[in-house]
């Protein structure tokens, strides 16, 4: 039987994220078991890659050292690690990928180590694209020692590590992160609106803005790939967009920071996911900016 340790891991949430990062483990030799709540969807996996697929976490964490979940929100994670507690042998190493809350990580790690569990967090950023070529920007927070092990996982499925400090600290780096990601869309979808409206074109914006000093990761990524084709299909959705940046807020309270321009922003795409109704992709925020301007980018329709 083959010895249980890091190399054995059990992966819990193979969605639009998780499968490729699930598929990049088994590629570079892992022995991993998927499970997620979707049991046709794990079918379809361990018949695509030829790896372990079990309906549930706790069956998935047997006998394996390592369990990797990334999943919608914390209380998810907080109902795996609960199941996956009493199967795992003292020593094994829960990594939480869930772009989740740092309290509520705080308190899971907590329990796990009442069992001898190991926790730390890496939530990741660059979406399904850079997900599915492993090159993905993973935060990290939790003990040192637990990171090093972590490592050569991280590292099969992204292509750079940044250690943020202790637990909670990755995910509270990723909700900023996220912030800012958000409020620099919204600030250039104004400003193709009000460019458009003045007469340019809004495709020769996008060029204009990635060539001077207005370029962001939305103006490379995201306006012509996903709002001015009218896709809206990045694989991110605006509900998990909302949650990230109420995540980022609670950090600033927490802190006693004043951040009015981030209430703002979290209010605005808060208001956006009201308007479209569920299941809308967060670069789809842009119609509800084309709604209040009156116009839809590239001759789309704005209602």
């Amino acid at each position: 039987m083959k010895q249980v340790g890091p190399e054995r891991i059990a992966f819990i949430g193979i969605g639009n994220m998780g499968w490729p990062m699930a598929a990049n483990l088994v590629r570079r030799g892992y022995d991993v078991t998927v499970a997620d709540m979707d049991g046709a969807r794990v079918a379809r996996f361990v018949a695509e890659f030829g790896c372990g697929g079990e309906a549930d976490g706790a069956a998935a964490a047997r006998g394996r050292g390592v369990v990797i979940a990334i999943l919608p929100t914390s209380k998810q994670v907080a109902t795996v690690a609960a199941a996956v507690k009493p199967v795992l042998a003292p020593g094994a190493l829960f990594i939480d990928m869930t772009s989740g809350q740092p309290g509520a990580t705080r308190a899971i790690a907590a329990d796990l180590a009442t069992a001898g569990i190991a926790m730390i967090d890496c939530p990741v950023s660059g979406g399904v694209p850079r997900a599915v070529s492993g090159e993905l920007a993973i935060m990290a927070g939790g003990e040192t020692a637990r990171l090093d092990e972590a490592e050569p996982i991280l590292k099969a499925m992204g292509g750079s590590i940044h250690r943020c400090g202790g637990i909670g600290a990755g995910q509270a780096m990723k909700a900023l992160n996220n912030l800012v990601s958000a409020g620099g869309f919204l600030i250039g979808i104004e400003a193709l609106l009000m460019g458009q409206k003045f007469g340019l074109d809004p495709g020769t914006m996008v060029d204009v803005l990635n060539a001077g000093s207005g370029m962001t990761n939305s103006s490379q990524k995201k306006f012509k790939q996903f709002v001015l084709s009218r896709r809206f299909d990045s694989g991110f959705g605006l509900d998990l967009m909302v949650k990230d940046l109420s995540i980022a807020l609670e950090v600033g309270r927490d802190a006693g920071v004043p951040a009015p321009l981030s209430a703002l922003c979290r209010e605005l795409w808060a208001a956006a996911a009201a308007s479209l109704g569920p299941g809308e992709d967060h670069t789809a925020v842009a119609k509800f900016s084309e709604h209040m301007a009156g116009t839809a980018l590239g001759g789309g329709n704005s209602a």
